[in-house]
């Protein structure tokens, strides 16, 4: 009987170690899981913190002596973008992102139509009927011919690879007239008077370094 006893005792003994050694794997793996989505989960908020610049310098197409910088900065997951403009009339002018970084054309031609990724119309920024990820609109130029234009949106991105979203290596081209957000396929804007090619730049200042 004591023997029986003590065999009893010792399977418990053995049934209770090995209960406690699957405890502490598996506290184990808890904690390294733990661990391993937390190193995650901080590369994800770093790259989303990640701030990226892109830049384009405009240089005058059609013998318009425009001159300009254009600037887009990626934070947040959102790009904003500030455009200063010299050389142009007085009035309203023209501003979108076109296909192709070319600008090798005497008439801007090169950049080829809007950027237009998603195959929508043309149209308003924002348009329920649809535009192109291109569009930016309109912006007034002085007296003195300078303007600026600035806007933000997260349908943009530098260089994240996603050929509905990512701008570099397109174009921004600037135009003589006013686009009339109605005609198709561009707005009938008149002339392309300015392109610059959409470039990623590291080290760069937040200020724009052209003067108005």
């Amino acid at each position: 009987m004591k023997r029986i006893s003590l065999s009893l005792i010792f399977c418990a003994g053995l049934v209770l170690t090995g209960c406690k050694d699957n405890k502490k794997e598996n506290d184990e793996m808890d904690s390294m899981d733990k661990e391993s989505n937390t190193e995650m989960t901080s590369d994800m908020d770093q790259k989303d913190m990640e701030v990226k610049k892109a830049k384009v310098t405009l240089q005058a197409t059609n013998d318009s002596g425009l001159t300009g910088n254009v600037v887009f900065t990626q934070e947040d997951g959102e790009v904003s973008m500030t455009a200063m403009i010299s050389g142009l009339a007085e009035g309203e002018h023209a501003i979108h992102i076109h296909e192709q970084g070319d600008c090798s054309a005497a008439d801007g031609s090169s950049a080829k139509g809007h950027w237009n990724p998603t195959g929508e119309q043309h149209g308003k920024w924002g348009d329920s009927k649809g535009y192109h990820k291109g569009d930016i609109g309109n912006f007034k130029v002085d007296a003195n011919g300078n303007g600026t234009i600035s806007m933000s949106t997260d349908e943009w991105c530098i260089g994240c690879g996603d050929k509905n979203k990512d701008i570099l290596g397109h174009a921004i081209i600037v135009h003589n007239g006013v686009d009339d957000f109605t005609s198709q396929p561009s707005g009938a804007a008149g002339d392309r008077v300015g392109c610059g090619v959409i470039e990623e730049s590291t080290g760069m200042s937040s200020d724009m370094d052209t003067e108005q």
